[in-house]
């Protein structure tokens, strides 16, 4: 106890808050300055193995954060934007990239005296941000350079805290814990303050002041790099497969590196400070120590990218995909007279499945039934699908009138998509005019509602009746459309003339109003073309049979 007398606790628990609030400003301030930039360097330089580990150390080296890093490769392959082996490959050069902060510190946190620098950072950056607030570039400049200063500062705090318990201990009396404690304890702390760049931190001081040997530090710095995977797991927790399955391979990766680098840590620590001579400045020694360890990993599991991508496939397996068609799939397009009814067919499906869609995400699905409970990603693959079998439909020989008659299809399919999509990103904008405290607007997202459920039991109808010749009643619809359209401006007119509604409050409705009207008059046009097409067949007949008479 006499020992532990000897650590000031609350200085050093301040030096970590400050180094911790240091690392989170580095990161937002870097962020916020070139956010766009690495998002876009991400995404267009990972087309290889290679070329994403490269991108990911660049990325992480700047950014100070492989958790950020790794957080926006989940992003990227959640959205398709990135293969499953691409983005292991970027989360693998993240880790190499995040020995940069380790370099820092020991490099200027150690052999400088730090109030010569922190200090003015802080002041010079505290200063500036008051004067130059109204630039949100030079702030995040000011911020950069406070972030800095109370990096270096809360190190310095860490270092003097723990000097007088080094001086007490004698490393050599100390019981022999065995190396695997220390890997503990690296990982535990990471996983606690969510920063491997704190652990490691801590780790260089202990050992600049003694208290720990240089084995033990690397210890606690392979810990530390499994600690850190547990933010992107948190993350991928909820998410849709791949996000799991990148998040998993991130985890075999650094635990399989970790084994590794554990098993082989005396090897790498006579490297280091035998071979390469860093034996009187052990501090620099932990950060070659850092970089060679991560580097190994690199080398080691770069050529089983491949098979561990198929392994957490198969552990982790994506659902069978869930077709929506219901026509076309049972038609071979080799026959264009059946191919061609069954595109129809399939094209008045999609309106339905994207109205039970658009019903359910906007909370009206009034019999408490959805067909299938599709997503976004269900219709857009329905739309490719029905585009597949167009084109397939073209490649077979046709008569020219029969080649005409597919345009009006392939048109209505495009119009029903893009007014699903419409209506999908608009839920969100007309969601918050429920919130808001004017009637007017309250009303309004209650009449939206109305006008959606008018057209849903539209599609419905026609959809259980797709022979039939619904014109009356789909003209019917449009002038209902244009005239729910003209009744919405008038209204908002009538309250911007009462004053009860502001000039920016009316631009948002009348915005509103245009793309909901402009994706209602989308669906019932290319209902009406599909009927044009149902019932033309059918004319025909009549015609030829009156002709015969």
């Amino acid at each position: 106890m006499e020992i532990f007398e000897q650590l000031d606790i609350w200085r050093l628990l301040a030096g970590l808050g400050i180094f911790l609030f240091g690392m989170y400003m580095l990161e937002e301030s870097i962020r916020q300055l070139a956010g766009r930039a690495f998002k876009s360097l991400i995404r267009r330089y990972t087309g290889t193995r290679l070329r994403g580990i490269v991108a990911g150390a660049v990325s992480t080296s700047i950014l100070q954060s492989s958790s950020a890093v790794s957080l926006m490769v989940l992003a990227f392959t959640g959205a398709g934007l990135m293969s499953l082996v691409n983005a292991l490959a970027v989360m693998i050069g993240a880790m190499v990239g995040t020995t940069m902060t380790t370099w820092i510190v020991a490099v200027f946190g150690f052999k400088i005296k730090i109030e010569a620098f922190a200090l003015p950072m802080i002041a010079a950056g505290g200063l500036s941000l008051v004067l130059l607030a109204r630039s949100p570039r030079y702030v995040n400049l000011c911020k950069l350079l406070v972030a800095f200063g109370f990096l270096f500062h809360g190190l310095d705090f860490m270092k003097t805290s723990v000097e007088g318990l080094a001086a007490a201990i004698d490393i050599a009396a100390l019981p022999d814990l065995g190396l695997w404690v220390y890997l503990l304890a690296g990982l535990l702390l990471t996983v606690i303050m969510q920063s491997s760049s704190a652990t490691n931190a801590i780790t260089l001081t202990m050992l600049f002041t003694g208290v720990v040997y240089f084995p033990a530090a690397g210890a606690m710095i392979i810990g530390a790099n499994v600690g850190t995977t547990v933010t992107v797991l948190i993350a991928s927790v909820g998410g849709i497969p791949v996000k799991k399955q990148a998040a998993c391979g991130q985890l075999i990766y650094t635990t399989t590196t970790a084994l590794v680098a554990y098993t082989v840590l005396p090897v790498l620590a006579w490297l280091v400070l035998d071979l390469l001579r860093f034996a009187d400045n052990p501090v620099l020694g932990l950060a070659l120590f850092h970089t060679l360890y991560n580097i190994l990993g690199v080398l080691l599991f770069y050529p089983l990218i491949p098979r561990v991508t198929d392994f957490v496939r198969r552990w982790i397996p994506e659902p069978e995909l869930r077709h929506l068609t219901r026509y076309i799939t049972k038609t071979s397009p080799e026959v264009p007279e059946a191919a061609i009814e069954a595109l129809r067919k399939e094209t008045v499906n999609q309106a339905r499945c994207s109205m039970d869609f658009i019903r359910m995400i906007y909370g009206i699905d009034p019999q408490g039934r959805t067909r299938g409970r599709s997503t976004y990603d269900d219709l857009e693959r329905l739309h490719a699908e029905i585009f597949t079998f167009y084109a397939k439909i073209q490649a077979q020989q046709m008569e020219e009138e029969e080649a005409r008659g597919l345009e009006p299809y392939i048109r209505a399919s495009r119009s029903i998509m893009n007014a699903a999509k419409n209506l999908y990103e608009q839920n969100q904008d007309l969601d918050e005019l429920r919130r808001e405290d004017q009637a007017f607007m309250q009303d309004a997202w209650r009449l939206f509602l109305v006008r959606l459920q008018n057209i849903g039991e539209l599609v419905d109808r026609i959809g259980e009746e797709p022979d039939v010749d619904h014109a009356a009643l789909l003209q019917q619809s449009f002038t209902a459309v244009e005239e729910a359209d003209k009744n919405f401006i008038r209204a908002c007119a009538a309250e911007v003339a009462n004053k009860r509604l502001r000039e920016y409050e009316v631009t948002r409705l009348l915005m509103s109003n245009r793309l909901f009207t402009q994706s209602c008059r989308m669906l019932v046009l290319s209902l009406q073309s599909l009927n044009l097409a149902a019932v033309a067949p059918q004319e025909k007949s009549a015609g030829e049979a009156a002709a015969e008479e």
